[in-house]
């Protein structure tokens, strides 16, 4: 076999058949050979080889795509953020996230999305086609190299690692983002109010809801307002009841995502995060940030109204409740409104003389689950809570807190007079009305006196 010959049984591809009558190969200036060869029908027939990775292709325009994979040539250019594309379908289904347009929908729920690959994927959560789940959060997956990539989130791997700052990253989709907006991107857009900068104009816009308090997106059944459409559609599914994550382990359901990864480690009793000073463990690293503040004794929610602060911003939100008067919870039945939903829940049950949960054991009804949860145990004598450092288990997971920091030295409640700390909150409140009673008093008649010279 000549060397031609030898080189039209390489580069052609195997849905053709090719003919031991080669007319001729070219070598070109752009790395790639072009091979010209007769078919069983004597015809002339053209294939095109890449000189990078010696993929041969039929057609030209498609050889010509191919190049600009090695290349990094991007011809495409966005109208709205001049961001640049190989392929022009990318750059379309790209310039639908400017324009709001989704053209694909589902056949199962009418979700909408803006490009065929992401609605077969979303159907097969409906179908269960080839799906992957993983162990930790319940998440699937349609293809298993994702469900691998996906699990060093939860093993705390990141071996992606960013050579301008160090900053390592689980996905290397993450760390290719990180380094477009960090380090190479222009950042076109600035804020008029912080000079903050955004490559992407839509994020400004979200941005600047921060200054203005604007919040476009209002609830169709209470009337609350929230600055981001994410919000407002997580908010509705109160009103609508919807639960659409499921458990995988169990058949409970949940209204968002992160509710369900919060539950799935009850069942997995996965906890990769730990504390450097205590060693205690937790699912998920923003756990351990808000455990740390124990430890530093910082409390970065502080009200305005009274200078009580707060470790956590759910209970610094309730507290604000008490001095502004808000109740965002209305009853549809009687229109009485509460500060807290749960309160909504139980008075809701007055209405319908509904106890939905009652004991096994005495026959004794509760208006919330967990609260028969609680009382059951003590029929059975479980305690469930088992303390890491001595074994010592409790029936609720409270007390199993409290008792812990004897172990930990944590103290996360401060005396806003002395700054002494305080393992319990009883303890604290204790110690305040013995031993400041006075200043408290003061206290309590500059606010009273502060707020008469606010309303004259």
């Amino acid at each position: 076999m000549t060397s031609q010959e030898e080189i039209a049984a390489e580069c052609a591809p195997t849905d053709l058949s090719i003919a031991k009558n080669l007319a001729k190969v070219e070598q070109s200036d752009v790395g790639h050979k072009k091979l010209t060869y007769f078919n069983e029908k004597n015809k002339r027939t053209k294939v095109f080889m890449c000189g990078y990775c010696d993929h041969k292709f039929p057609r030209k325009q498609d050889f010509t795509r191919h190049l600009r994979t090695h290349t990094g040539e991007k011809i495409f250019a966005c109208k709205f953020c001049e961001k640049k594309f190989i392929r022009k379908i990318s750059l379309t289904v790209h310039e639908r996230t400017h324009t709001g347009e989704k053209p694909f929908t589902c056949n199962f729920c009418d979700q909408k999305f803006s490009s065929k690959s992401y609605l077969t994927r979303h159907e097969k959560t409906h179908t269960g086609e080839n799906l992957f789940s993983c162990n930790w959060c319940g998440k699937t997956f349609g293809q298993k190299k994702y469900l691998t990539v996906h699990e060093k989130i939860h093993q705390g791997e990141k071996p992606h690692a960013c050579t301008e700052c160090g900053k390592k990253f689980a996905k290397k989709s993450n760390l290719a983002a990180h380094i477009a907006y960090k380090h190479t991107a222009e950042k076109q857009f600035s804020c008029k109010d912080c000079q903050k900068k955004f490559i992407n104009k839509n994020d400004l816009i979200r941005h600047s809801r921060v200054h203005t308090d604007e919040k476009p997106y209002t609830c169709e059944y209470c009337e609350k307002k929230f600055s981001d459409k994410y919000y407002i559609k997580s908010h509705l599914r109160i009103h609508t009841g919807e639960k659409p994550y499921t458990c995988n382990f169990c058949p409970e359901k949940f209204t968002q995502k992160t509710s369900l990864a919060l539950h799935v480690v009850k069942h997995t009793g996965h906890k990769p995060f730990a504390c450097n000073q205590c060693k205690k463990t937790f699912s998920h690293k923003c756990f351990l940030t808000k455990h740390l503040l124990v430890h530093t004794g910082e409390r970065p929610y502080k009200c305005s109204y009274c200078e009580k602060s707060f470790l956590y911003r759910s209970g610094f939100r309730t507290h604000i409740r008490t001095h502004t008067g808000e109740k965002p919870y209305m009853c549809n039945s009687c229109g009485e409104k509460f500060m807290v939903r749960r309160q909504l829940i139980v008075h809701e049950m007055a209405h319908t003389g509904e106890t939905a949960f009652s004991c096994s054991y005495c026959e004794k009804k509760f208006r919330q689950k967990h609260h028969l949860k609680e009382h059951e145990k003590i029929h059975t004598s479980e305690k469930p809570f088992l303390c890491d450092y001595c074994g010592k288990g409790f029936r609720r997971r409270n007390y199993l807190i409290v008792h812990e920091r004897s172990h930990t030295g944590e103290k996360p409640f401060t005396c806003n007079y002395c700054q002494k700390r305080f393992t319990r909150k009883e303890y604290l409140r204790d110690h305040e009305k013995t031993q400041h009673t006075n200043e408290k008093t003061s206290a309590k008649k500059i606010k009273q006196k502060n707020d008469l010279v606010i309303l004259d």
